[in-house]
């Protein structure tokens, strides 16, 4: 059978139904982490491709390699208000590379004091993206910059810490508001399919969340509730000790994504480029995402003594960082007036808001004793003086 023919993982589908069997409906938060993360089987840990036209979705970063270049510019900027020493950049969920190999590169090109200093340090549970790191990176690692960590075993450092599309994929728990009390979805078996049935709260800290969020769930309404996420930013915010927090992701602010007319939460699945709200198909062979609530990403922080340095959409993060500049100057470079323009329309898919990922992705910048400085992703879009006829 051939990888594109594989829609399903019958031996995930008959571990889920065997653990349903044993211990009785399980919550969602449990289903989704077997589906994703299970060690044999779950869509992140085996073999197949995820990532691009071959896979079931793009990243910013498997567009081109300009995003990586822009965040190596703010990266550097870090590092010079650090005071130029050595500097750690951890990345969680590099993926297949992308995104660390455009920022060593442009960091070898454009900071070669900082390259030269750089500690790179990758948190990666997948062995398949383990590996095709390890040959997309190989000058990297044979200059002795990179290296592969656990979470547990990551140490306090000073730097930033860097993720990219990571938070989405943590479990979520799944609650609705029933007769004015929150009612958590389990998963349970209906003959050879999955079916859903509402129970008591598994874990106290649901109920917490929405009183956190100062947006209490209207009733009749759904949403998920990522809690890996909450310890996640207190982890995170525990082992940094000076420096930033670099999170880019799809979500929202609180009041937004937990706003009265949002009735069935943001869950989706993704599975050959086709988005679906349906997690109960195609065991293990799909993505399961949730946008994340960046306001308590914020909150929790704060209590780790991180402070909001920027929030903001993806397109203003990157034209502050010289996307437009940059765009300019590829175009410049290529001499077919064909691939000028397919350059064109394939870098506008990093800040378009319609169809592309300008307005979906939020960028937050959390710093520890770094002040209150004038980042350069923060250049306000009127500042951006560009040549007449640009576009």
């Amino acid at each position: 059978m051939s990888h594109l023919e594989i829609t399903e993982s019958p031996e995930l589908k008959a571990e889920i139904v065997r653990q349903i069997a044993q211990q009785g409906a399980i919550s969602f938060a449990r289903y989704m982490e077997l589906c994703l993360y299970h060690q044999q089987y779950g869509y992140y840990t085996s073999t197949r491709n995820r990532i691009g036209k071959q896979g079931d979705f793009f990243t910013s970063s498997s567009v081109h390699s300009l995003f990586g270049r822009l965040i190596a510019r703010q990266i550097g900027q870090l590092w010079q208000l650090m005071g130029e020493g050595p500097f750690t950049l951890v990345e969680q969920g590099a993926g297949e590379g992308y995104l660390c190999l455009d920022l060593l590169d442009a960091l070898a090109e454009e900071f070669p004091e900082l390259y030269a200093q750089l500690d790179y340090r990758i948190i990666e549970v997948s062995s398949d993206h383990r590996g095709k790191q390890r040959q997309r990176l190989a000058v990297h690692v044979a200059a002795g910059r990179v290296s592969w960590w656990t979470f547990s075993d990551l140490e306090p450092f000073a730097g930033c810490f860097l993720s990219n599309e990571l938070v989405d994929a943590f479990p979520v728990h799944l609650v609705e508001k029933k007769n004015n009390e929150l009612q958590e979805v389990m998963v349970t078996c209906t003959g050879a399919d999955f079916a859903e049935e509402l129970g008591p709260l598994t874990d106290q800290r649901l109920n917490d969340y929405f009183e956190l969020s100062q947006q209490p769930l209207v009733e009749g309404n759904r949403a998920e509730v990522n809690l890996a996420a909450l310890d996640w930013i207190r982890q995170v915010g525990r082992l940094l000790q000076r420096g930033a927090v670099l999170t880019i992701d799809y979500g929202y602010p609180a009041a937004e994504l937990l706003a009265p007319w949002r009735r069935a939460g943001t869950l989706l699945c993704y599975h050959r480029h086709q988005s679906s709200d349906n997690p109960y198909q195609h065991i293990g062979c799909q993505d399961i995402t949730a946008h994340i609530n960046f306001s308590l990403l914020e909150m929790i922080g704060g209590e780790q003594g991180l402070e909001t340095l920027y929030f903001g959409e993806q397109y203003r993060f990157l034209m502050g960082l010289g996307f437009l500049e940059e765009l300019i100057r590829l175009q410049a470079l290529e001499t077919d007036p064909q691939k000028a323009q397919a350059l064109r329309m394939t870098l506008k898919n990093l800040i378009m808001p319609e169809g592309g990922m300008g307005e979906s992705f939020k960028v937050l910048l959390q710093g520890k004793g770094l002040g209150s400085p004038d980042l350069l992703c923060a250049r306000p879009i009127r500042e951006i003086g560009l040549p007449p006829g640009a576009f």
